[in-house]
């Protein structure tokens, strides 16, 4: 039985009724009665592994995600966001076009520039299956460019964050304000576990070329929600996980007795206040235990093939790379972790743009086409959601001077480029249309809200119906808004 369902069937009668009277006679009756009917509902998974919801609200596409975050906000102008009419407008400024730019917001540290210069892409574009809706892709993506005809590019996603920490909060969250569940402690909530054996989130960091920003643990932490949510995170090096190694001296039996010990007290403190956190504890220490020894087996490479050691590039054995971590990540899919987070650091690109770019994108580029095409051969794609995309894009005017070779670019937060790939979504196409300058969504536009909702659904969630009652209200990833993006919906 599930270490967590069996402590709370020791909610006898007499316990009920006795935290019920004591909440009474502190005149906290109801108050108490209401919190223990919601912690004990929230805290319990069903057998099994389940999560909260018992089974999806809907026939599932998707039955894990992997989000590949280029952390910085990468620029869609220079990747996908086909823009050829700008070279007609090149170093215009662009404050003397009004009907674009109508002194919308911008940082502070562009706004002081005496002008705003076009500075349109030097890269050049290929359209892949060339039809209407095909993908167009810069020369400086030519392995993903391979699977053209499984992404479904969204050119016109929009966000209000227009910094860093606000935008990718905003992504990873569903609000700027730090302290909300993150995507996938709300799936592990909502859907449970689907290994025993490794965490249901998981997280994965590696360090690119340019401008990098901080990551904080908050990104891929449970919340409100109970703390056996939250994303595990993998380091690179010989020592994945933290402590996960036995101290000398300390046998694989020793270890289990120390657990068991723990466990009994741990059941005698719930018992007496009926707190989750106490049955998480019991159930992190169980999973902890366990992943000793599949740990060990997931990041040991020495069973795949020289062909897909070749495929995901030179970096794949490496531990803490971009090629590293999408071998990983593949190989936690097929083990079945339900959400698979993983940061690349180093696309602020305020200045040096095309040099910083260029290198970001040979430390992506084949991995992350690798990835889709392995997922594919193993009949892994059509049930796993690949996400990728920034917190936000980069602007079309240059930050600082513009030359024939070089430019910057600052925040974009009024339209930007993700992908996603398998799960449920139309392969090949492109939805959502921006003005010719790359500055204003022109066509169905897709909100962050809009992004997750529609994750969620291809996940068999209903995103207004997955939610946890938290100090008087209830709560969602989408907060009150959100809205399927029905047309890339396979």
């Amino acid at each position: 039985m599930n270490p967590i369902e069996e402590h709370l069937l020791k909610l006898t009668r007499r316990q009920f009724f006795g935290k019920v009277t004591t909440g009474f006679s502190a005149g906290l009756g109801v108050t108490a009665l209401g919190s223990l009917l919601n912690n004990s509902a929230a805290a319990a998974p069903l057998v099994g592994g389940g999560g909260s919801l018992g089974r999806p609200h809907l026939a599932p596409k998707a039955k894990r995600v992997i989000y590949l975050h280029m952390m910085g906000g990468p620029s869609q102008l220079d990747l996908w966001d086909y823009k050829p009419k700008l070279q007609e407008h090149r170093a215009k400024d662009l404050r003397s076009m009004p009907e674009i730019y109508n002194n919308q917001r911008i940082t502070g540290m562009t706004s002081g520039q005496s002008t705003l210069p076009l500075a349109p892409s030097i890269f050049k574009f290929t359209r892949h299956d060339n039809n209407a809706d095909g993908v167009w892709i810069s020369e400086l993506l030519p392995h993903t460019a391979t699977v053209a005809n499984e992404l479904c590019v969204l050119n016109s996603v929009y966000t209000e964050a227009i910094n860093h920490e606000p935008g990718v909060t905003f992504l990873q969250t569903g609000s700027q304000v730090p302290g909300r569940p993150s995507m996938g402690a709300w799936l592990s909530y909502g859907l449970g576990t689907m290994n025993e054996n490794l965490p249901s989130f998981v997280v994965l960091i590696s360090k690119g070329v340019g401008n990098m920003q901080a990551l904080s643990d908050r990104l891929w932490g449970s919340g409100f929600l109970p703390s056996e949510h939250q994303g595990v995170r993998f380091r690179g090096g010989s020592e994945p996980v933290l402590f996960l190694n036995d101290p000398k001296g300390v046998t694989r039996e020793d270890r289990r007795a120390m657990l068991d010990a723990t466990a009994e007290l741990n059941e005698l403190a719930f018992e007496e206040s009926l707190d989750p956190e106490i049955n998480a504890r019991i159930a992190q220490g169980e999973m902890a235990y366990r992943m000793q020894m599949s740990v060990p087996e997931l990041t040991d490479f020495s069973d795949e093939s020289e062909e897909t050691l070749e495929m995901y590039g030179p970096d794949v054995n490496k531990p803490g790379t971009y090629a590293n971590n999408c071998l990983l990540a593949r190989r936690m899919a097929e083990r079945d972790v339900r959400f698979i987070q993983l940061y690349h650091r180093g696309w602020d690109a305020h200045n040096n743009l095309p040099n910083q770019i260029r290198g970001q994108c040979k430390q992506i580029d084949q991995p992350q086409a690798a990835l889709i095409k392995d997922l594919r051969r193993r009949g892994l794609l059509d049930d796993t959601l690949v996400v990728w995309g920034g917190e936000f894009g980069r602007t079309v005017y240059s930050q600082g001077a513009l030359t024939n070779t070089n430019y910057g670019r600052d925040h974009h937060p009024r339209c930007f480029t993700m992908f996603m790939a398998g799960g449920g979504v139309k392969p090949g196409i492109t939805h959502g249309l921006n003005d010719d300058f790359g500055y204003n969504v022109a066509e169905d536009g897709v909100h962050i809200h809009d992004l997750h909702a529609t994750m969620l659904d291809l996940l068999g969630i209903d995103h207004e119906r997955l939610t946890f009652r938290f100090q008087g209200r209830r709560y969602r990833l989408t907060d009150i808004h959100g809205h399927l993006i029905k047309d890339i919906l396979a």
